[in-house]
């Protein structure tokens, strides 16, 4: 399956528009805690345990986009929007969203 943020596939042509798209993955409360406790992991600013969480909750949110083009019966998803945001009490979870157009192409 292609997999694209441009409107369209440079060298193919879209055939039809089979629908929005979407997958979403939720990170819990705990990355937030195994962040800050393990502080230690950070080295350049940068935490490798806290991008590794953000990687897999990356990763499941576009399997669920794929397998939701899938679907419909669709070869690519394009216009792909990959978004991120802090939800529950206190900002305590960070969830990963992803959306596209499914479409056939030839």
């Amino acid at each position: 399956m292609i997999l694209t943020t441009t409107p369209g596939i440079e060298g193919r042509s879209i055939r039809d528009y089979r629908g929005i798209v979407t997958g979403e993955a939720i990170v819990g409360a705990n990355i937030f805690k195994d962040f800050f406790a393990g502080i230690r992991d950070i080295v350049g600013g940068r935490s490798a345990a806290y991008e590794q969480e953000l990687q897999k909750a990356r990763d499941l949110a576009f399997r669920e986009l794929e397998d939701a083009a899938r679907r419909l019966g669709a070869h690519a998803v394009v216009g792909i929007d990959l978004d991120y945001e802090v939800v529950g009490q206190g900002g305590s979870m960070l969830m990963v969203t992803v959306s596209g157009t499914a479409v056939t192409i030839g």
